[in-house]
């Protein structure tokens, strides 16, 4: 075991070791979409298709088995069909409630709250507890998407391989990246879409996590190339061959990206408002779902079209066999459906129901243009792919991944301009709203990378300076018991104890949340001692040191303090310093220069 830390300080040093992970991370996440993905096929076919007689078209399906032109909602179902989304929530609710809170809503927003505010940490329980609500969800009928749980799964492995090898916070969150980018990339057969994805979901600005971009591309190819073993390498949905040679048809592409910003922001607007509904009323948080199930039942009554992901009927708009009204119905409905299913506390994911919609926004609009400019329109049925991303990629503001996704997913490039100016537009009309609450604006707005922008006010600046601004230490000594640690740090004001040997020099160090995982275990507190909780490997500095060093140390662990040492003697602790205090000194320093910049 003395060999691991070895090789990865190795793989450190030459850079290689975040691609290294990168693929074990990928082989996880590929292994967990398809185990995902059976189970999800298994269990809509049991419920779906043999109690409730419900045989929607199915993606990829060829042209020529659509051989009816679809005018109308009705289809073949029993009439258990419409119970079944009230019985998929009842379970998943009690099962998420129970476990794991946090695994309620769309997964994608959970990761990449992890990433900005929990340094990468996913708890072990969640993607488990996501996976098998999600199963039962979209098994069940519920109008969820699959990139939310296999986002959540990957995302969480990635955080547990940094956390078990003690990788700092900074390490955890782009393998917890790569972890989204595998699931996406291979559930989609979309490895390069699935990286970008990953790199550019975390802003609402158009900015990308990029330093994580190499890691994302390498697991995605990984889980999609073991998907794709399994599974096929067809892309998801068939379409016939589109091409773009007109440019005097951008103009009505430009008018279906501001179509697709405006039902956007309806959509999202609709859907957190119905959470917000949802979380007054005076229920049990996990008898909610299946409320929300009970109305999407009801709602499938009269569109059973919004029952399950839904990719058959874009499937069907792709080759031109649904009528105008019957996809503008399907599209309103579709909003409220995913609604009623994820709002109400229903696990599952909002790519493949905004695909829907967007793909039913974009065929209404196809359709109609043809009607109203068919010396424009080459193919409405190209309206359906474009509107398919455009919606999406407003929502999520993701365009670049957005328009790489939908190409792949569909097999068709022929599409790209039309496809980046809906998209870029849709994303900048639609700028302040977004699907995904946990999105921030930028890099400088997350709390992931609170620090990295502190550099050019505090150059030069030594620690020593600002050494009045530090706290006492608490010295602990290695032999004390937990009991008499608890007694000595009540009233200490630091958050870090370093633990000292006989002679008052650091041996390691230790902070509350240490404390928390030996309470949660099951030792008898007088056998625990300073020296077994303390970590040996403690991350100090020195009095000379540049605060712009110890600012990226404190970053890059995720510490909320560092011990500022002796430089001749390293275990000879001086004060703690934390990073609020340096963080004041940087506001005070930026009040002092706000003349010069006014001047």
């Amino acid at each position: 075991m003395q060999l691991v830390p070895q090789v990865l300080k190795l793989l450190e040093r030459t850079g290689f070791r975040l691609l290294i992970l990168a693929i074990p991370v990928g082989i996880v996440a590929g292994g967990g979409a398809l185990a995902f993905y059976f189970a999800t096929n298994s269990v809509e076919h049991l419920m779906l298709e043999k109690f409730g007689h419900f045989h929607p078209p199915l993606e990829g399906t060829p042209e020529s088995s659509f051989s009816t032109f679809i005018d109308n909602l009705s289809i073949s179902h029993h009439w258990l069909l419409f119970l079944l989304p009230a019985l998929g929530g009842l379970i998943s609710g009690w099962l998420v409630y129970t476990f794991a809170p946090e695994a309620e809503g769309h997964g994608t927003d959970g990761a990449i709250e992890a990433f900005h505010r929990k340094g990468g940490v996913i708890r072990g329980r969640v993607p488990i507890i996501k996976t098998i609500a999600s199963v039962i969800t979209i098994g069940t009928g519920g109008s969820a998407g699959r990139e939310g749980p296999i986002a959540q799964i990957g995302a969480g492995f990635g955080s547990f391989v940094a956390t078990k090898l003690g990788l700092s916070a900074q390490d955890r969150r782009l393998l917890l990246m790569a972890g989204m980018a595998g699931g996406i990339g291979a559930t989609f057969r979309s490895p390069l879409g699935g990286a970008l994805f990953a790199a550019e979901v975390l802003y609402r600005d158009p900015d990308f996590e990029h330093e994580g971009l190499i890691p994302c591309i390498i697991s995605s190819i990984i889980a999609y190339s073991l998907f794709g073993a399994v599974t096929g390498w067809k892309p998801l949905l068939d379409t016939p061959l589109f091409h773009f040679d007109k440019p005097s048809e951008l103009l009505l592409y430009l008018l279906l990206g501001i179509l697709c910003a405006f039902f956007g922001v309806l959509y999202v607007k609709f859907f957190y408002g119905m959470r917000n509904l949802f979380r007054k009323l005076p229920i049990p948080n996990w008898l909610k779902p299946a409320l929300g199930g009970f109305l999407l039942g009801m709602l499938a009554m009269f569109v059973p079209q919004v029952l399950g992901s839904g990719y058959g009927w874009v499937q069907a708009a792709l080759y031109g066999k649904m009528a105008l009204w019957v996809m503008l119905v399907i599209a309103l409905a579709k909003i409220l459906a995913t609604s009623l299913t994820i709002s109400s506390g229903g696990s599952g994911g909002v790519f493949a129901p905004s695909l829907v919609i967007g793909a039913m926004l974009g065929g209404t609009f196809g359709a109609t243009a043809e009607i109203l400019f068919p010396m424009l329109v080459q193919d409405p049925r190209a309206y359906v792919l474009v509107g398919m991303a455009g919606f999406f990629a407003g929502v999520a503001n993701a365009p670049i991944a957005t328009l790489i996704m939908v190409s792949e997913l569909t097999g068709d490039y022929g599409l790209l301009a039309p496809l980046m100016l809906v998209c870029v537009v849709a994303m900048i009309v639609m700028r302040k709203n977004s699907i995904y609450e946990q999105q921030v604006a930028c890099r400088f707005d997350s709390p992931a990378h609170l620090g990295d922008f502190v550099i050019d006010i505090l150059e030069g600046i030594k620690i020593q300076s600002i050494a009045d601004k530090g706290r006492k230490p608490t010295l602990i000594p290695e032999g004390m018991t937990l009991p008499d640690i608890l007694d000595k740090i009540a009233p200490a004001k630091t958050t870090y104890y370093p633990v000292v040997n006989g002679d008052g020099l650091m041996v390691g160090i230790f902070s509350m949340t240490d404390i928390r995982r030996i309470l949660n275990e099951d030792i008898p507190p007088t056998l625990v001692i300073a020296g077994d909780i303390a970590t040996k490997n403690v991350i100090s500095a020195t009095q000379d040191e540049p605060l712009t060093e110890v600012m990226k140390k404190l970053t890059a662990r995720n510490l909320d303090e560092i011990p500022v040492v002796d430089a001749d003697e390293p275990q000879n602790v001086l004060y703690m310093m934390s990073r609020r205090s340096l963080l004041a000194h940087y506001a005070e320093q930026m009040e002092k220069t706000k003349p010069k910049y006014q001047t």
